[in-house]
């Protein structure tokens, strides 16, 4: 198998109000929170809303080799309406980032995840609405970090 290649990775974690980012250490190794975005579900439809268009900043600025989405799948395995509304996202992203590769990732329970480990470390209410977000984008990065280093 092929050894990942090296360079920073974008993870996200689309939500229908907030978007999250995370970003990884060149090596892979490791996933941080970077930023929360608001959505932009007022931009017109040939327009690129304003968080893809800060997200795409946000790929330039940190030099990304690639971006990792987190795909809600459900507990069942499948994709429903959320998991339709986060490719749709992810393909207006790739529009806007081309050539670097957008992978979907399933993100099942990265919110709950983020939100309990936020909890035990006393992060709660309003804090943690501000935070959760990017807590969930860094489950994402991380868990897809973990598996590309796991099939090495």
């Amino acid at each position: 198998m092929s050894k990942l290649t090296r360079g920073v990775r974008i993870g996200v974690d689309v939500g229908q109000v907030r978007v999250g980012i995370s970003r990884s250490d060149p090596d892979g190794i490791l996933a941080t929170p970077l930023v929360t975005l608001a959505r932009d579900l007022t931009a017109a439809p040939d327009a690129v809303p304003s968080d893809l268009a800060e997200l795409a900043a946000l790929v330039v600025e940190h030099e990304a080799v690639g971006v990792v989405v987190g795909l809600p799948v459900n507990l069942a395995g499948k994709h429903g309406p959320a998991a339709l509304h986060v490719k749709a996202y992810a393909a207006r992203l790739v529009d806007v980032i081309t050539p670097i590769p957008v992978t979907l990732t399933d993100e099942r329970m990265s919110t709950v995840v983020a939100s309990r480990r936020l909890a035990e470390r006393g992060v709660r209410g309003k804090r943690q609405r501000a935070v959760v977000d990017q807590a969930a984008a860094v489950e994402i990065l991380q868990s897809w970090l973990d598996a590309q280093r796991r099939r090495t």
